[in-house]
């Protein structure tokens, strides 16, 4: 095999280790962010939003972007981050990681917007930015979620290249024995 080819691939069991991470990380955020709901069954903001709940949604999204730059860090300091193959999916990676640190502060502010004046219309200005900032950190966390798609599939594409090159094992099998002669002599 061409040495240089060699050296750019990320070995297949680190790839599909990664490809699996990347689908469990993608799966929980876009399960927060189909869950983590403002809106009540009528579309509108409930009476007495739960303060509770909104900061819960804040320290959940702030977990799950420790664990999206945890593994972004992780990837990093691998020899393979920065092969070709390994750099673009470091670029999705770092997306993924950015995006996911927005959604956090988006849920923290949608906490601190709950209306507590008696005025209609300071009240409909802060169920407005409720909706605002509650909708944003949902789409970022929907945004990471595609980053870390995209970062799988940079992944995928990479096995697709594993196929030309064969394994170590295939490369040093031994040649098939030759054939006996016949016993049998015509």
């Amino acid at each position: 095999m061409n040495s240089d080819a060699q050296r750019e691939l990320i070995p297949r069991d680190a790839t599909l280790h990664l490809i699996g991470a990347l689908d469990d990380m993608k799966a929980k955020l876009l399960g927060a962010a189909e869950q983590w709901q403002l809106l009540d069954e009528t579309g509108h903001v409930p009476a007495t939003p739960s303060h509770a709940d909104l900061l819960q949604h804040a320290a959940d999204a702030q977990a799950l972007s420790r664990d999206v730059v945890r593994m972004t860090a992780e990837f990093a300091r691998t020899a393979h981050s920065t092969n070709r193959a390994g750099s673009a999916v470091l670029a999705q990676l770092a997306a993924a990681a950015t995006m996911s640190s927005h959604a956090a502060p988006h849920f923290t502010e949608t906490a601190l917007s709950l209306p507590r004046s008696s005025s209609p219309t300071d009240r409909h200005h802060r169920e407005n930015r409720m909706v605002i900032d509650h909708a944003t950190a949902r789409a970022y966390l929907r945004r990471t979620s595609e980053s870390l798609r995209d970062a799988a599939k940079e992944l995928n594409a990479h096995l697709d290249f594993h196929r030309f090159f064969p394994t170590p094992s295939q490369e040093q099998s031994p040649a098939p024995p030759p054939p006996r002669p016949s016993a049998r002599h015509r």
